[in-house]
């Protein structure tokens, strides 16, 4: 068994299986047609223990794949919503000044990769109930295919929307270029019924040396985000309530959450596993391809990257200086989210904080004029831990091993506040989940909320976490927040191309192109 961090290793060894496990073979009468003993087949493979954890170590790959979230995924989630302010015209932008095309590699990549997940989740779920092994063990990986299948439609319905539904390994589909695209609502019914498989079979725990691996928590808290993300506050409610019985705890920090100095902690229900291991690489997620924190490039503050970048739209930072801590300092949170040009501090936890990028640089220290206003991004950069100098450091991909939170417990508190608030208002349950996230950050507690205040404080809270344009899209704003305030998009194009319905991404081309029962979606 191996630590997840370390396990990387071991996912390459089972990938190249499914590229033959997702084909199916006629055999032919004729003698000379003899079977290779020594290839993998369908049949020689999901037979033992070893070739369960295999199959499931495949099916984790995917999300460290340099078009999922060791890159490319950026792209579709943060690069689109009204925090992110995205440089140039490129095709990465693109979907963010809704401009994607069909055609496009970043609407291709991702898609790839996620489906890429799905299929070998659908190889586990069917193959390892059947393998003779240690019970247990036996459901907890059947649990975690079920997890990583309904995680990844999750992905895919929030980004495409009307996507093909696929539950059964491809090798039996008759046919897989006319598969139909699935009503939404089926999609998200099949992810709650998955999340439901995934907690009764995955455990509540993994032992250390298995760190990062799916628990039946992680199920939990994301099954209440599907039922909130559908409006079903009730059902959500319920889920949070579960989590919330002390299995994870705030941690003391907020940055913590943050460095690759305290990964997989306390707070956190799910988190994509980088590791810095001197591999670069390009596409793929075979062996000798890097998994570490492509993305970093795209994220860090002009002039400490080789990539096009982003800034941050302003009206974040003055959220933030909307209200003071309860030491009347400015709320610690962004210092690990933000870089400015400022000169407040914060005591926070032992220590002063600033506003300080890579090589522990001020604003001017890194070379700005005194007199800009520009805002960037500071989460997951992490320079202070690896003591980096750019976000390329020691110079190429994936240089970075510190992981991507994508589920923690703040989140839930949030959501729970926000699906109490939604049942029954501004109650005391509402006002203690939404407080307990305020006091970590030592800002004062509210004594009645409003929807606008769960709003804020989940951008206070969880920019560049991948959720905020998500949230738009769920709460329907994605036109009012947005494309009426073309100035978010200031830096590539505004956002004069959108079109109804371009709050979702193009179709792939090539989908639309090999499946005549395909059609693209509205917009385009």
């Amino acid at each position: 068994m191996y630590n997840m961090k370390k396990h990387i290793k071991s996912i390459k060894k089972g990938i190249a299986l499914f590229a033959i496990l997702a084909l199916s073979t006629n055999c032919s009468e004729d003698i000379l047609d003899q079977v290779n003993p020594n290839v993998i087949t369908p049949a020689s493979f999901w037979n033992t223990a070893d070739d369960a954890n295999k199959g499931i170590y495949g099916a984790y790959s995917p999300f460290t794949h340099i078009w999922y979230y060791t890159r490319f995924e950026v792209f579709i989630s943060d690069y689109r919503d009204d925090v992110v302010n995205g440089y140039n015209t490129s095709e990465r932008t693109a979907v963010g000044y809704f401009s994607g095309t069909s055609d496009s590699n970043a609407t291709f990549w991702c898609w790839q990769a996620m489906y890429q997940g799905v299929t070998r989740a659908n190889e586990v779920i069917a193959n390892v109930p059947k393998i003779d092994m240690d019970t247990t063990l036996r459901d907890n990986i059947t649990g975690e295919g079920y997890f990583i299948r309904a995680f990844n439609y999750f992905n895919l319905v929030n980004n495409w929307l009307n996507i093909p539904l696929i539950t059964t390994p491809i090798g039996e589909i008759e046919n897989p270029s006319l598969i139909e695209q699935a009503n939404p609502a089926d999609v998200w019914a099949q992810i709650e019924s998955d999340l439901k498989e995934a907690q009764s079979l995955l455990p509540t725990s993994w032992p250390d040396s298995e760190a990062g691996r799916v628990t039946s928590g992680a199920a939990t808290g994301m099954l209440g985000k599907v039922y909130l993300y559908q409006g079903k506050y009730a059902e959500a409610k319920a889920e949070f309530l579960k989590i919330m019985d002390g299995r994870y705890q705030l941690m003391d920090n907020y940055a913590a959450n943050f460095s690759e100095e305290f990964e997989n902690n306390a707070e956190s229900l799910f988190e994509i596993q980088l590791i810095a291991d001197g591999n670069g690489g390009w596409g793929g997620d075979g062996p000798g391809r890097g998994k570490g924190a492509a993305f970093q490039p795209d994220i860090a503050p002009r002039g400490f990257t080789n990539q096009n970048g982003m800034r941050i739209n302003n009206w974040v930072l003055d959220l933030y200086k909307d209200e003071q801590t309860i030491n009347n300092e400015m709320d610690p949170r962004a210092y690990a989210t933000l870089f400015w040009n400022g000169t407040e501090t914060t005591n926070y936890e032992g220590e002063v904080l600033e506003s300080r990028t890579y090589k522990n640089q001020s604003y001017t220290d890194a070379g700005y004029p005194s007199t800009a206003n520009d805002v960037f991004a500071n989460k997951f950069l992490d320079w202070k831990f690896n003591g980096h100098t750019d976000s390329q450091n020691p110079g190429a991909w994936h240089g970075s091993g510190n992981n991507l939170r994508i589920l923690r417990y703040a989140d839930v508190l949030l959501m729970f506040a926000e699906a109490e608030f939604q049942l029954n208002g501004s109650t005391v349950a509402a006002l203690k989940a939404i407080n307990d996230v305020r006091e970590r950050a030592d800002m004062p507690p509210h004594t009645s909320i409003t929807m606008q205040d769960i709003e804020d404080e989940r951008v206070k809270e969880l920019s560049l976490e991948r959720t905020r344009y998500f949230d738009l899209l769920r709460w329907g704003k994605v036109k009012s927040r947005i494309v009426d305030n073309p100035q978010f998009k200031s830096e590539s194009a505004g956002t004069t191309a959108y079109k109804p319905g371009r709050e979702y991404i193009a179709i792939p081309q090539n989908e639309i192109d090999s499946n005549p029962n395909f059609e693209q979606n509205p917009g385009y």
